[in-house]
């Protein structure tokens, strides 16, 4: 394929990633203005001096997080404009280190390549490999190179293990996986679409170029059927973990919205708590501490949580309610709209989105819709609570109010219990629905398609 900067999808992504680092580049050095602004003001003085340092020593820090990933973002786009997506098997390694771990397989499929992923463990954790265990890459594994989900919209810097008994450790318990037994993905592929011209050529003018990523020509059977996305499905929940129980939570058709457990998570009740609870144990703090030098540390914590509070508020006040409020009176809907569903996870985030089918139908039926869903789950088992089979029955409810762009907001039950959503309900005809599509279920090799027609038949 051409360049993987040539992707739409990764641009953007580069475009956001510079972005933000050269935003906390300038809030690391506006730190230094008021740090120099005391300075001026109040020179000598104790508690101005504790002031000035912990603002520069804050200042410091925030500005080298900056340069480190604006330096990222420049490498990325060196490699990212130098050379081509390649789709591999991959697993997660965990580690007791503090940097989290991807293992390749090479395209020759007898080797693997351990990886440092250089992120933090928020941003890594939606992005690690999912159930179906494909990632892409572009870079050098003997110097490091970008890992992205399938599609190439988010994206990682990774570098080799450098010490000899971690890359065999790893390598190890990679192979211990079965990730060299794996079947070969198939490679994203860039076609370079040429509008045709009308009318008399009076000069030679090259045309625009628009690259996009399709499935090789040879592979006919991409359409997102019922039974293609079920046995994938079904793939997912066989690799998926199922340990622990789900707590069940209040029926919102019986009580307020703020008595049901997912929802209150979902409108940024715990945040603002959290901040509550930051602000009051730092006044307590500054009332029991003994006055010294160390106050002015304490009322610059006490800054940092008040700016907490105002922004989760101001998230709980302008989005949070008025979603779940829309999430509640969907769910009060009197007449429920059944329907087939598949159960998949978006590998870009790792969201899982209900596909949803016509109630009655074959195998070769397309999908009517797509439901994002929140996770019922807890942070280390999200899953919990989905249901267990990953194609069947479902009911919806809603339809009565639209989002900001003007999409229905829908609420799906599961024997007896919601499952709430993470956005509208979308069509899947659009532009937006085609393109989650081709992530949920990219197109797979021929030998497996020919797998795959026997195995959904259970499903149905």
């Amino acid at each position: 394929m051409a360049r993987a900067l040539d992707l739409p999808e990764t641009a953007k992504a580069l475009d956001r990633y510079g972005r933000r680092a050269s935003a906390v580049v300038t809030g690391g050095c506006v730190l230094f203005v008021p740090a120099a602004g005391v300075a001026l003001v109040a020179p000598g003085k104790p508690w101005a001096d504790d002031l000035i340092g912990a603002l520069v020593a804050l200042g410091v820090l925030v500005l080298g997080a900056g340069a480190g990933s604006w330096f990222l973002a420049r490498r990325m786009r060196r490699v990212l404009g130098s050379g081509a997506w390649s789709a591999h098997a991959a697993v997660a390694v965990r580690s007791m280190r503090t940097t989290e771990t991807v293992v390749l397989r090479s395209p020759a499929g007898d080797g693997l390549w351990p990886l440092e992923v250089v992120a933090v463990r928020q941003r890594y954790e939606p992005l690690r490999p999912g159930p179906d265990g494909v990632m892409w890459w572009c870079g050098d594994p003997t110097r490091g190179g970008v890992l992205a989900p399938p599609g190439g919209g988010a994206l990682l810097w990774t570098r080799p293990v450098k010490h000899r008994r971690a890359r065999r450790r790893i390598v190890e318990q990679a192979a211990r996986t079965g990730l060299l037994g794996r079947a070969a993905p198939v490679q994203p592929q860039v076609r370079d679409l040429v509008p045709p011209v009308t009318g008399p050529v009076t000069a030679t003018v090259p045309a625009p170029r628009v690259s996009l990523v399709e499935p090789p020509e040879s592979d006919t059977s991409g359409a997102p059927t019922y039974a293609r996305l079920a046995a994938h499905a079904g793939r997912q929940a066989v690799a998926r973990p199922r340990t622990g129980t789900r707590r069940p939570e209040a029926d919102v058709r019986v009580v307020a919205w703020w008595r049901v457990r997912s929802l209150r998570r979902a409108a940024g009740v715990g945040r603002v708590l959290m901040a509550l609870a930051f602000c009051a144990a730092t006044a307590v703090a500054a009332v029991l501490r003994p006055e010294g030098g160390g106050l002015m540390k304490l009322f610059l914590v006490a800054m940092v949580a008040l700016a907490a509070l105002a922004y989760s508020g101001h998230r709980l006040l302008t989005s949070g309610i008025p979603a779940v409020r829309l999430m509640a009176r969907a769910a009060h809907s009197p007449v429920p709209a059944p329907r087939r569903y598949v159960l998949l996870h978006d590998p870009q985030d790792g969201v899982p989105v209900l596909v949803v089918f016509a109630a009655h139908g074959g195998p070769h039926d397309l999908p009517e819709g797509l439901l994002p869903l929140v996770a019922p789950g807890t942070a280390k088992h999200p899953w919990l609570g989905l249901p267990s089979d990953p194609a069947g029955t479902v009911e919806l409810r809603g339809w009565r109010d639209f989002s900001a762009d003007g999409l229905p907001v829908v609420v799906a039950r599961f024997e007896g219990r919601a499952l709430w959503p993470a956005g509208p309900y979308r069509p899947a005809g659009g532009a937006e629905g085609a393109a989650l599509l081709a992530r949920l279920a990219p197109p797979m090799s021929p030998p497996a398609l020919q797998e795959e027609d026997s195995a959904p038949r259970a499903a149905l």
